[in-house]
């Protein structure tokens, strides 16, 4: 079947009679859905084996995973793992686990609901909230956009020499490359983001063979201990690697995404897609856990073991890689894999941000713009920070972008929990109380743990 031949057309999809209104749930009918001109574009097989839906249900957790493993989740893990060795991988490993269960809530809203987090929002609470709402969700698009553009540009800087600034400015011509796998379907995007992601996972992989790491200790790694909690330094980066796990784009975007799959109207129909998209999510995450947990093991096995405990710059880690692995192979690995890393993420960016615009305010713009009023949104304080303060200070400008993101977290948290509890919203569809129960303690620790993030960076 053709990928990118539509299950409904686009007049059938938009019709918002598609989803009545049950009295005492939502507060008006849904009306165009999400990402509508990929709404239902990739066919799922009615009949045949398990393994051939899900393979037409892989592709959405992939590109919700780049959130994960994003440049500003790199500094956490190098500094981690020079400073502390192996012994951080539980936390990486926790993280993980607690972002498994929020992302397939979202998957059951979308499917289930019919809506993303965006309408949800739109469609449950008074229509003035929708531009708070709104606007709380740009400001996270964008700083999570401007950690993008920063290791972006230092890729290009290790790589090809580029200064930061002018690198900052190149990054602006990545709408065009978007816009291209656009035009091809969705599926092309995937495909892309997939590929980028295997290249990571190919240099890490050949980064740590050289490393040679001991893989007894990296077992040993994964099993939490009490030293977390007593040592005040390990606590600290534990923290940092906890609350930044979720980010809030992530939730609106993936909500948005399971609906590209036609998976049709039945219950049993959504309660499959349901499953198959979070198995998606599921394995998409594991690959995001591996690909973190290579930046610490490489940082532990080379910097931690020969005593150089403080490394937590980007370019620092580059710098050190060569001498250290005898091999100028491994700093051009380590700045590939984050050159790929920046693309991947600012084409997921772009994808949030047309969720949120058109889900809260129903607005639609041309790609093409709404792409690059965010990217210069980001652009100005990056190009500004780089020229005025130098290189170094691109370091605090992606911990500023984490405590951005940190005061959003609530605003897309905690209405994802309560859809997905009511049965008056979710009908058929409503999250089992074991899962609400957990999916409502892992928002009280990522909220809590962000909240200080928040407190330390403004005491500091």
């Amino acid at each position: 079947m053709d990928a990118k031949t539509p299950l409904l057309t686009h007049e059938q999809a938009a019709t918002p009679a598609a989803i009545p209104v049950v009295p005492g749930s939502w507060r008006g009918e849904r009306g165009e859905p999400s990402l509508a001109d990929m709404f239902g574009s990739i066919r799922v097989a009615k009949s045949g084996s398990f393994w051939r839906k899900l393979v037409a249900f892989l592709g959405p957790g992939y590109l919700v995973a780049v959130g994960y493993m994003d440049p500003g989740n790199w500094a956490t893990s190098l500094a981690g793992g020079s400073k502390f060795g192996y012994a951080l991988l539980a936390v990486a490993l926790i993280s993980n686990i607690m972002a498994i269960v929020l992302q397939s809530l979202c998957a059951r809203l979308g499917v289930g609901a019919g809506r993303d987090l965006a309408q949800a929002c739109r469609d449950a609470y008074p229509r003035w909230a929708s531009w708070p709402l709104w606007i709380s969700a740009e400001i996270a698009i964008t700083a999570t956009d401007l950690a993008e553009v920063i290791g972006t540009a230092i890729g290009l800087n290790l790589l090809f020499g580029i200064p930061l600034e002018i690198g900052v400015i190149i990054t602006a011509a990545d709408v065009f490359l978007i816009l291209a796998l656009q035009a091809f379907g969705f599926r092309w995007i995937e495909a892309f983001v997939v590929a980028l992601l295997g290249v990571i996972a190919a240099c890490f992989a050949v980064q740590i063979a050289m490393a040679d790491p001991d893989w007894g200790a990296v077992i040993r790694g994964f099993a939490p201990t009490t030293q977390i909690l007593t040592n005040p330094g390990m606590l600290y980066l534990a923290l940092g690697i906890l609350g930044a796990t979720v980010m809030p784009h992530n939730l609106y975007l993936h909500s948005g995404l399971v609906q590209t799959r036609g998976y049709g109207d039945s219950v049993p129909e959504k309660r499959e897609a349901i499953k198959l998209a979070t198995i998606d999510s599921t394995l998409a995450l594991c690959l995001a856990l591996t690909i973190n947990a290579s930046i610490l093991i490489l940082a532990a096995a080379t910097f931690h073991h020969v005593g150089k405990t403080d490394v937590a710059e980007l370019d620092q880690a580059h710098a050190f890689l060569a001498p250290l692995l005898g091999s100028a192979l491994a700093p051009t690995l380590f700045g590939i894999a984050l050159l790929c890393c920046g693309l991947n993420s600012t084409i997921t960016a772009t994808l949030a941000g047309q969720v949120v615009m058109e889900g809260f305010i129903q607005l639609k713009i041309a790609p093409w713009l709404r792409r690059m009023v965010t990217r210069m949104i980001a652009i100005v304080p990056a190009v500004g920070v780089t020229i005025w303060a130098g290189e170094k200070a691109t370091g605090q400008l992606l911990i500023l972008s984490q405590v951005v993101l940190s005061l959003q977290l609530p605003f897309a948290v905690v209405p994802l929990v309560m859809f997905t509890a009511s049965r008056a919203k979710m009908g058929e569809f409503v999250a089992p109380r074991w899962l609400t129960a957990a999916a409502a303690l892992i928002a009280v620790i990522i909220i809590a743990l962000n909240a200080k993030l928040v407190f330390d960076f403004i005491a500091s």
